[in-house]
């Protein structure tokens, strides 16, 4: 498998379509900043990426970014070759994203433009090992609940009444 992982500013709005029978696929252009600046110039260099995302990865892409926003894609590296109606042979190299993700803050900052990839969970930045130790005493075991118990604390929560339309209109925000 050839995974590749990028993050970058999105170069024009997402191009959202649907397949004849009707599954949503949605490409992008992503500008991604090499490492290191030229050395003729002194510029820093990007390279313009092209991907694509199928069904929900593509409605999410579609909704909630647009140009100039910061993305993080991961996917395998597709090779896209073909010959035009001319006999030219073109060759191009494209992102199949399996997983879109936010960079940066909600003000559009990002936090770490350059940073090296961590796949999701983990956290390099300020970590230091600690030893483990172990427990002196024995943990004891969870409170048991009794049915009276979790209605009287789901009477305490309030009216759930609003929650429930949500539910029941089928559009779940989440």
């Amino acid at each position: 498998m050839n995974s590749i992982h990028i993050t970058g500013r999105l170069c024009a709005d997402p191009e959202l379509r649907q397949t004849t029978s009707g599954i949503a696929v949605c490409r992008f252009r992503v500008a991604v900043n090499r490492r290191f600046s030229n050395k003729q110039t002194g510029e820093r260099e990007a390279d313009f990426i092209t991907c694509a995302a199928w069904r929900n990865t593509a409605e999410f892409v579609s909704r909630y970014f647009q140009k100039g926003s910061w993305i993080e894609v991961s996917g395998e590296l597709r090779n896209n070759d073909y010959e035009d109606n001319n006999g030219v042979k073109h060759y191009s190299m494209n992102v199949l994203a399996d997983y879109v993700g936010f960079v940066g803050n909600k003000d559009g900052s990002q936090a770490a433009q350059n940073a090296p990839y961590q796949p999701q969970g983990t956290q390099t930045q300020n970590y230091t090992p600690q030893p483990q130790t172990i427990p002196k005493q024995p943990q004891s075991a969870p409170a048991t609940h009794t049915y009276q118990q979790d209605v009287q604390q789901a009477q305490q929560i309030g009216n759930l009444g609003d929650f429930e339309e949500i539910l029941s209109d089928g559009d779940v925000p989440f």
